[in-house]
């Protein structure tokens, strides 16, 4: 059976850097082919994919944050990495870790951005 759990902080001032981990149990995180995903829901809207790592370490970005999103694994901890720069309100969402590939889903964390 594979759990899937995010991890953060709740609350982030704005201007500062978002850090967000997926620790992952009962499946490797480095399985060729099988990409996991960071995805968010912000209040009132749909979901938002934000990027991907595959399981040869590729990674791949939504161009519309490419610039301040950077995701990284470490494999012998199982772990996903998300990190978010120079965040504003509008970066309140619901964050979920998944595979969207195997149907994993993580049950997702809440962070609000506020001063």
């Amino acid at each position: 059976q594979v759990h899937v759990q995010e991890s953060g902080p709740g609350l982030v001032k704005p201007s500062q850097t978002l850090s967000l981990t997926c620790t992952v149990a009962g499946s490797s995180i480095s399985v060729s082919n099988r990409y996991w995903s960071w995805i968010r829901q912000s209040p009132g809207k749909g979901l938002q994919w934000m990027g991907s790592i595959g399981g040869e370490g590729g990674v791949q970005y939504n161009p519309s944050q490419k610039s301040r999103t950077s995701i990284s694994r470490d494999t012998s901890k199982g772990q996903i990495s998300l990190q978010l720069n120079s965040v504003t309100p509008e970066d309140t969402a619901v964050y979920y870790c998944a595979s969207l590939t195997a149907n994993y889903w993580g049950q997702g964390t809440q962070v609000t951005v506020s001063s």
